[in-house]
């Protein structure tokens, strides 16, 4: 054991024990953390705006604090980048985390000093429960490589402005950093082929016992490792490397040419960052989902994904909320995001402590037809159908064939990139579907109505994704594409490469 391990090792213990305390009574703290909250924004252009002193209760905070999206706070962060203060929460951000709009272009989240330690304590803690559950900190001992995006950091008003992962990077605390790869030399490069191929040349010859990122990003490093060495697994290449930890995407389409390419399985962590807050992580090898982060400046409302677009549709504290039921989440939080609408789904799989499962966005969705697919549903279908087959999906999208040119009936067009095709096309398409039928009544209905025939696969050539998400500009760092849509915008490119 290296005297790194040793030393975490009791202290990982330590905090564990905290999560657990804080866990363990969550519909109390939650309350204490609204009115914290709203003792916090009173005095703020937002809370003066919506009346905060007449606030008491969830049920007042719901009358004056409405839902919105970033849309709906946009005047108010303008007001921050033009340098006002005390807008969304007293004084200023220490930072803005930049990230990518739909209709709103580029988006500035506020992060402010009371609400840092959530970005960065809560990867910590992650590890740290690992640690306790399973004894193990030996990763500690080796290097860590975290594919992110660049630290390199410019001002919006004089608040420092990056990515989230690059913010983070600047906060990564003492005793990660001596292990810590790529260097920040390499870190800063824009272009994500240029830095992979960097991260390569600095890490092929190391003793790696951990990596971070999104599992596209990193099936793109392994797959330059392994054509660096020549050797035949990651596993040869880094006989240490036990830990996964990944975070924004489901890993469970990904893990069997992630194992295959290790030559082993390896423990992964599971964690649920955003830029509005970190949210979730996993707390346990044993137990199914993400412990919600009751205890981290964020109070958290509940809408049942039917609803998110109704005019009033029913909002809910975590005391009402209920198991195996799909919710849009809404942040309040204390970097002065206020009835926010983040765009993710959630379910509650534990109510004793609160976990979740993330179940898509609630912009990704088909419902061409009614059915309302949603990304948990054809990511299962997926999984079912591949198991027991030797079949490995690199990436894959699905889209609505509304008008299929020769008059047949439309269909789910499910686009994949295969690293190894089924033996049997027709058959793995069939399971997918008959999978997904179990999984989503609504789309069983209109197969056995005959308004859809079952989908259809299109294979795509190697790489289209990574293609396309060049051609985007969204290459590497926490992008990734959506695995669903409601049209055919993202179908039709990945069919053009």
């Amino acid at each position: 054991m290296g005297i790194k391990s040793f030393i975490i090792k009791p202290y990982a213990k330590q905090m564990a024990k905290k999560v657990k305390a804080w866990s363990s009574r969550p519909i109390e703290i939650q309350e204490e953390v609204l009115q914290d909250l709203i003792k916090g924004g009173r005095e703020t252009l937002f809370g003066k705006d919506h009346h905060f002193d007449s606030i008491n209760t969830y049920e007042d905070f719901k009358k004056q604090v409405p839902v919105k999206d970033y849309e709906g706070l946009k005047d108010y962060i303008e007001k921050i980048k033009k340098g006002e203060a005390n807008v969304l929460w007293p004084g200023k951000p220490v930072y803005f985390a930049k990230t990518s709009g739909t209709t709103s272009g580029v988006k500035y989240i506020p992060i402010t000093q009371d609400s840092l330690p959530n970005h960065v304590g809560s990867a910590r803690n992650a590890v740290f429960c690992y640690i306790a559950e399973t004894g193990n900190a030996s990763f500690f001992d080796g290097g860590m490589i975290f594919l992110s995006g660049s630290p390199e950091l410019e001002k919006t008003g004089g608040i420092l402005t990056g990515r989230l992962s690059g913010i983070v990077n600047h906060e990564i605390p003492f005793y990660v950093k001596g292990n810590q790869l790529p260097s920040w030399k390499t870190n800063c490069i824009d272009d994500w082929e240029t830095k992979v191929a960097a991260i390569v040349e600095e890490t092929y010859n190391k003793d790696m016992s951990l990596i971070g990122g999104i599992p596209s990003w990193v099936q793109m490093y392994f797959e330059k490792l392994l054509e660096k060495t020549g050797a035949k697994t990651i596993g040869d290449i880094f006989p240490n490397l036990q830990l996964y930890v990944y975070g924004g995407v489901n890993y469970e389409p990904y893990r069997k040419k992630f194992e295959n390419a290790l030559g082993r399985s390896v423990h992964s962590i599971e964690t649920y960052p955003a830029s509005e807050g970190f949210i979730a992580f996993q707390d346990s090898q044993k137990e199914k989902g993400l412990l919600l982060q009751v205890n981290s400046g964020i109070f958290y409302e509940f809408i049942p994904a039917n609803e998110v677009f109704n005019e009033n549709p029913t909002r809910v504290s975590l005391k009402d909320v209920e198991l195996e039921k799909n919710y849009a989440i809404v942040l309040n939080t204390n970097a002065g995001l206020w009835g926010y609408l983040i765009g993710d789904t959630v379910k509650f799989v534990s109510k004793e402590p609160y976990r979740i499962i993330v179940t898509g966005r609630t912009k990704h969705f088909i419902s061409a037809f009614g059915e309302h697919v949603i990304a948990e549903e054809v990511e299962e279908a997926l999984r079912i159908a591949s198991d027991g087959l030797d079949v490995q999906v690199n990436e894959f999208h699905v889209a609505p064939m509304v008008n299929p040119s020769n008059g047949e009936l439309p269909y789910h067009e499910w686009l994949i990139d295969f690293d190894k095709k089924p033996a049997d096309m027709d058959n793995f398409r069939l399971k997918i579907d008959a999978a997904l039928q179990r999984k989503n009544i609504y789309y069983a209905d209109l197969i056995e109505g005959h308004i859809l025939q079952p989908l259809k696969i299109t294979p795509v050539k190697k790489n289209a994704f990574v293609d396309y998400m060049k051609k985007e500009g969204k290459l590497g760092g926490q992008n990734k594409v959506a695995r669903l849509g409601d049209n055919r915008k993202v179908a039709d490119e990945l069919e053009k490469e």
